[in-house]
C-alpha cells in the first residue's frame, strides 16, 4: 500500500547544490545521497561539474565570465530538471557568489526548492586529495586559475548545511543533506 500511494502522489522536485572547493569531496557525496534516493524510488539526476564542462559547456574557459555561464546553464538545467519533479544533485565548483546567487532566484522565480550545500573542506585537505592533480600543476606551474589557490572561491554566506568533509565520511555527508531533505519535506 505504501508503494501505491508513492507511485500515486506527483514526485516533488528539487536541486541540492554542493558547492566547494577542487577535491572537497562534492561528487562522491552527491553519489552516495543520489544512490539512497533511487534506492528509495526517487527521480534522481545528479550534474557533476565535469560531465557539463565536457558536454553542455564544451568551449568554455575558466575566466570569470566563462564560469558564470557554465554555473547559469547547469542552474538551468537543474531547475528545469527539479521543477519537473526530479531530485538533482549538482556537484560543482561554483565559486562566485554572484552566479549561485543568480541560480538561487531562479528556483524562487519558478518556486523550486534550492538547498545549496556548502562543502567546506580546507584547500590544505583538498590538496592532500588532490583527486585530479589539480594542485599537483598548479605547483609545479602547469596550471594557473585553480580555484581556491590563485583564482577566488567565495564562501556561500546563507548555505543550508556546512559539511566539515575532513572530519566525517562522505557517507556521513550525504547522511546529513539526507536530513535538511528530509526536515523540508522533500524526500
Amino acid at each position: 500500500m505504501t508503494t501505491t500511494a508513492r507511485a500515486c502522489r506527483p514526485a516533488r522536485g528539487a536541486t541540492v547544490w554542493l558547492t566547494g572547493l577542487p577535491s572537497a569531496g562534492k561528487t562522491t557525496i552527491a553519489r552516495h545521497l543520489g544512490e539512497r534516493l533511487k534506492a528509495e524510488g526517487h527521480r534522481v539526476e545528479v550534474l557533476d561539474g565535469d560531465e557539463i564542462r565536457r558536454f553542455l559547456s564544451a568551449g568554455l574557459g575558466f575566466s570569470r565570465e566563462d564560469r558564470n555561464t557554465n554555473v547559469q546553464r547547469i542552474g538551468l538545467v537543474s531547475e528545469v530538471l527539479a521543477r519537473n519533479g526530479v531530485l538533482s544533485v549538482v556537484p560543482v565548483i561554483a565559486p562566485y557568489a554572484d552566479s549561485r546567487d543568480a541560480v538561487r532566484k531562479r528556483h524562487e522565480a519558478s518556486g523550486t526548492p534550492y538547498i545549496e550545500v556548502h562543502v567546506a573542506t580546507p584547500v590544505e585537505v583538498c590538496s592532500e586529495r588532490d583527486v585530479k592533480g589539480l594542485y599537483a600543476r598548479q605547483t609545479a606551474g602547469e596550471l594557473s586559475g585553480l580555484t581556491g589557490i590563485d583564482d577566488p572561491y567565495e564562501t556561500p554566506v546563507d548555505a543550508a548545511l556546512v559539511l566539515e568533509t575532513q572530519s566525517q565520511t562522505p557517507q556521513e555527508s550525504a547522511d546529513a543533506v539526507y536530513a535538511v531533505l528530509a526536515e523540508r519535506g522533500i524526500v
